[in-house]
């Protein structure tokens, strides 16, 4: 994975105040990482977004933290927007050593046409959209890539240990896990209507009144973001 370079400053700014660097189009950041003193820092939003844009989840990140000599090496840990407006709240970086293996979720990226789904009318029921893997930093992949061509048959089957995995890396996601399969039209409505219901009522019974105002958070299982401020 290509590096990509960030500018940012050291945030003197914390807690509710930080409300008035959104306004300027500055997004607060924290740093932290194994055997490194945690940062409170600031970036141009705009440079953010670019980043989001253009860059991989795993994608490497050279932070150039301004008065500092050498660029950090980095990862995006968590990414938080307000779930009403979709403005960035938040971001966290999380320094990485590019010596040491690194654990990451991998997307799966699928291509080619079941031939299932054209010659019976089956439908693909896709079970995982990632695996998890573990490899020095600048060997994980942007995302592996699954061929559904050979799916020629009603209930066939990817699992994880039919992917291409790269040399040198490990996969820790169960092998027997199943990627996607193609199932018959009606099995394939009640599974959809099944996992429906059992969504709606997970739903349910989590957080029937979450906090105020509190923003959504995408990341990388696997490392906690840290709390702004």
């Amino acid at each position: 994975m290509a590096d990509v370079q960030l500018p940012v400053d050291q945030r003197a700014v914390t807690g509710k105040k930080v409300r008035s660097l959104r306004r300027q189009g500055i997004t607060p950041a924290h740093l932290y990482g194994r055997g490194t003193e945690s940062l409170a820092l600031q970036v141009a939003t705009s440079q953010v977004v670019h980043l989001l844009r253009t860059s991989g989840r795993n994608a490497i990140i050279d932070l150039k933290i301004n008065g500092e000599g050498d660029a950090r090496p980095v990862v995006l840990r968590g990414v938080q927007r307000n779930p009403v407006t979709d403005e960035l709240v938040h971001i966290d970086f999380f320094q990485i050593s590019l010596s040491e293996t690194l654990r990451a979720d991998v997307p799966i990226h699928f291509v080619g046409e079941a031939p299932a789904v054209q010659v019976y009318s089956g439908v693909l029921l896709h079970s995982i959209e990632h695996i998890t893997v573990e490899a020095l930093p600048r060997e994980i992949p942007e995302f592996i890539e699954a061929d559904i061509s050979g799916l020629e048959e009603l209930e066939s089957a990817l699992f994880v240990r039919d992917l291409p995995i790269p040399e040198n890396v490990e996969v820790l996601t169960d092998r027997d896990t199943m990627v996607v399969k193609v199932g018959t039209p009606r099995l394939a409505a009640a599974e959809e209507e099944a996992e429906a219901a059992a969504a709606a009522a997970a739903e349910g019974e989590e957080g029937a009144a979450p906090a105020e105002g509190a923003p959504a958070e995408e990341g990388v299982p696997g490392e906690e973001a840290k709390p702004e401020g």
